[in-house]
């Protein structure tokens, strides 16, 4: 799955990703399960023809054994820690219903339980899978620094407090450390979510698996390999991926309790006739009749079917929920927390704002300048920038050089070359020399009323949110280019829907800086920010949710996003950009990233909850009458395996109904309706904010 949905990893990462992978058919659960599919589907047309027993009874016999084998050994082993489990009450209800002559109807219930074991052994195995996976982002090895001077390469796990490593160009640093000579900017996208390469100079902090960009580094490392950034998220993940135990248990107690009861009114049922003079036959009949009647095939079929239904029609949509239990969980939220980077935004740098310099004031040159002339002075500067940053391969330098793509523009070629990382890049364009950087270091040291103005200028940009790059042309500043992650155009339409449906504004968890963070937020409509996070920080905001009685769905992205996606009540990743974990982490993927299925998904899962109250309560009546006629009366066996068999096709066609795609319409409807109040105080924030992008000012 993660191979179709995300974008090409590292041939190293994804290599060692490929080779983690469990197959399906490597779980014996699922080779069981499958066996026993295929001889029930065998015997079934032979049986429903009415062809003789002995073509189709050694099929269901085999159904039987493989489909029932391995849970009636769990369940014996349970009764050794005197616990009875409803999987071997469900073997003993189909032995039962065989031994009275309905070996179809068994069949059926061995076949249905065989096959949830294997979906859950799959999904098991596919968390534990990625979650190793997650440990090939670090290194190996790492080249670690002698007191000689001398260098020697050791496995990362060998490095100890107190090493220095040398982390050169392209490589994937080897521990958490502190720089302490050298400059280079470090894509620690994997750990912050940060759509930009930040720069790391002499006393900033680097964490193991994020990727060096162009200068060298010299490291101190500060952690052991097992206290790492990434080994503590490997942890969070385990350990949250646990918590959600609580509802596990709470359904053991009603299994446990149904299996007790079960089997004491079918003895109650068996001997009570034989104390009174009943014959064997008949007391055996009537106990093997209440059991059928009993079972709980339409109860499971009352929550399944609108369930899967549901799963199956948000799968259509572009929606990937992976288990009836999760589509039955996102109906329960009631807060969100989401990512910025790569999940409310595109993840992908753009140009947003192309600011042009003169010796005049800004508002004083677009007074004297047509509009025409003002984009023509854009172009000019932009065409300039780009054709210096060309040969970069700094995500910056491609936003630049893509919208002067877009605008048309011919870029000049450059020469002589230089890229200096933290700095920014300088070449001789048309015999002008062109320098495009961080403003705060090209101009540092610098006076006079252009640099002033630049400065500036940089400083609105960065105030809005962007990422200013300053131009300077022969050592003038020419202009200043406004950088940014695009907001995705779904966005601010999804988190009023999602303030509609759970009665509060989602919460914004990021690990991007505040004053990009706070614009973004303002966009959409999100009051409560919280930025500058790492993993674990995600992790407390979360807790701190729960803690207070919230049901939090998580909406993310990254790596840095799965330990939260994990201790969520429900989690959702993106589909497009990502990660590995993210994806095996989540509770469900929304495929195409088109963020406004969110609210219906939810909407939808609602509406199945409602369809599975309306099954239980047929299959209740169901299952009361005939086991009162059953217990009062004479019931004949024929009767209750109608009465049982058409309570179950009745709740099923009745889930069935969420299917259709009027079914998504609707719920997409209910999304609409409760997004409507809060777009409109959205509406009125922005109409009320500055736009993020103002070309030409």
């Amino acid at each position: 799955m993660a191979s179709t949905l995300t974008k090409p990893a590292p041939a190293s990462a994804g290599t060692a990703s490929a080779r983690r992978r469990t197959r399906v058919l490597a779980l014996p659960e699922a080779r069981w399960a499958l066996a026993a599919l295929v001889l029930f589907l065998i015997g079934l047309p032979l049986d429903l023809l009415g062809a003789p027993a002995w073509t189709w009874g050694p099929l269901f016999a085999a159904t039987y054994l493989t489909g029932g084998w391995e849970p009636a050994w769990e369940g014996l082993k349970a009764l050794k820690d005197k616990t009875l489990d409803v999987d071997l009450l469900m073997v003993v209800a189909a032995l039962g219903a065989a031994s009275i002559g309905q070996v179809l109807d068994g069949a059926l219930l061995i076949v249905i339980f065989a096959t949830s074991g294997a979906l859950e052994a799959l999904a098991t195995a596919r968390t534990a899978d990625s979650v190793r996976g997650l440990l090939d982002l670090a290194p190996t090895t790492a080249t670690r620094l002698l007191g000689d001077g001398t260098e020697e390469s050791v496995p990362t796990g060998d490095l100890v407090v107190g090493d220095v490593i040398v982390i050169r160009p392209g490589e994937r640093v080897g521990a958490d450390g502190r720089v302490i000579e050298g400059a280079s900017e470090v894509d620690q996208a994997t750990i912050t979510g940060e759509p930009l390469p930040v720069v790391k100079e002499a006393g900033d902090e680097v964490f193991a698996g994020t990727l060096n960009g162009t200068g060298a580094l010299r490291v101190v490392v500060e952690r052991d390999a097992s206290d790492s950034v990434i080994a503590r998220i490997v942890r969070m993940v385990e350990e949250a991926s646990e918590t959600k135990a609580p509802t596990q248990l709470f359904i053991e107690k009603v299994e446990q309790r149904y299996s007790l009861g079960m089997v004491a009114a079918t003895l109650a049922v068996f001997l009570v006739p034989l104390a009174f003079g009943a014959e064997l036959t008949s007391a055996l009949l009537r106990a093997m009749t209440f059991m059928i009647v009993a079972s709980p095939c339409a109860v499971v079929l009352a929550t399944m079917p609108p369930l899967l239904s549901a799963l199956a029609n948000a799968g259509r949509h572009g929606v990937l929920v992976k288990s009836a239990v999760v589509m039955e969980r996102l109906g329960q939220v009631d807060a969100v927390a989401m990512d910025k980077t790569g999940t409310l935004t595109e993840g992908t740098p753009r140009v947003t704002a192309v600011r042009v310099l003169s010796t005049a004031s800004s508002d004083q040159y677009e007074r004297e300048h047509e509009p025409h002339e003002s984009r023509a002075a854009q172009d000019r500067l932009l065409a300039l920038a780009a054709a210096a940053e060309h040969p970069s391969e700094h995500p910056l330098a491609r936003a630049i050089v893509q919208a002067a793509h877009a605008r048309g523009q011919q870029l000049a070629p450059a020469q002589d070359f230089g890229s200096t990382p933290g700095l920014g890049v300088t070449a001789t364009v048309g015999g002008d020399l062109v320098e495009v950087g961080a403003p705060a270091r090209l101009l540092r040291g610098a006076e006079g009323a252009s640099s002033a103005r630049a400065a500036a200028v940089a400083g609105d940009l960065e105030a809005e949110g962007h990422t200013a790059v300053l131009v300077r042309v022969n050592g003038v500043p020419a202009g200043v280019l406004g950088i940014a992650d695009r907001l995705r155009p779904d966005a601010a339409a999804t988190v009023a829907a999602l303030t509609g449906l759970t009665g509060t504004p989602p919460m914004l968890l990021t690990g991007d800086n505040p004053r990009a963070a706070a614009r973004l937020a303002a966009d959409v409509g999100i009051t409560d920010v919280r930025a500058g996070l790492l993993p674990q920080d995600k992790v407390a905001a979360v807790q701190e949710q729960e803690q207070a009685g919230r049901k939090v769905l998580v909406i993310g992205d990254g790596v840095n996003d799965a330990p939260a996606l994990a201790a969520a009540h429900t989690g959702i990743a993106m589909g497009r950009a990502g990660s590995d974990l993210a994806l095996e982490t989540a509770d469900a993927v929304i495929v195409r990233d088109e963020l406004t299925t969110v609210p219906t998904v939810v909407a939808l899962s609602r509406r199945a909850r409602g369809l599975v109250v309306q099954n239980l309560v047929i299959a209740g009546v169901f299952i009361t009458a005939l086991v009162l006629w059953d217990l009062l009366g004479t019931l004949p066996l024929p009767l209750g395996v109608l009465g049982h068999e058409g309570s179950t096709v009745l709740v099923g066609l009745n889930g069935l109904r969420l299917l259709r795609e009027a079914a998504w319409q609707r719920a997409a409807a209910d999304a609409d309706h409760q997004a409507r109040p809060a777009s409109t105080s959205a509406s009125r924030t922005r109409a009320t904010s500055e736009p993020v992008a103002r070309p030409g000012r």
